[in-house]
């Protein structure tokens, strides 16, 4: 059976190491799909849900809060600042951390600001939306 190495890691630890028969992640111009002898490649990635078929045939989800994706031949290296289980993401959590970046949005006095602020929106809606496929593959 043909596997591809995944890595997974985060600022803090390596979330996932093992071996898979399919990786999909969201790219910045769409989803990507890898496979194993993938054509080497490096990319950004955007916030969102981490799909790995790993070789036994389970899956895995991890959300990340964007990052870059490395891919050769054999192995899959995904590095995120921020990287959560899919199994470990929090409803309520999230669901505060949205309305405090709506808040922040709404009351916003700089470009910057605003900036931040929008960002952060943005990542907590790709991880409430990660959250509720996790939720609706188990």
């Amino acid at each position: 059976m043909n596997t591809i190495h995944v890595d997974v890691v985060s600022a803090e630890e390596s979330i996932f190491s093992g071996e898979a028969r399919f990786v999909a992640l969201p790219g910045e111009a769409g989803e990507l799909g890898i496979y194993p002898r993938h054509t080497p490649l490096i990319t950004r990635i955007k916030a969102g849900s981490v799909r790995i078929e790993q070789a036994d045939g389970s899956e895995e989800f991890v959300f990340v809060a964007g990052g870059i994706l490395e891919v050769q031949p054999n192995c899959v290296t995904v590095l995120s600042d921020t990287a959560i289980r899919g199994k470990d993401l929090d409803d309520e959590k999230a669901n505060a951390a949205k309305l405090a970046a709506e808040d922040a949005v709404k009351n916003a006095k700089t470009d910057l600001d605003l900036a931040r602020a929008s960002s952060e929106l943005a990542v907590m809606a790709a991880q409430i939306a990660a959250l509720r496929k996790y939720r609706n593959k188990k």
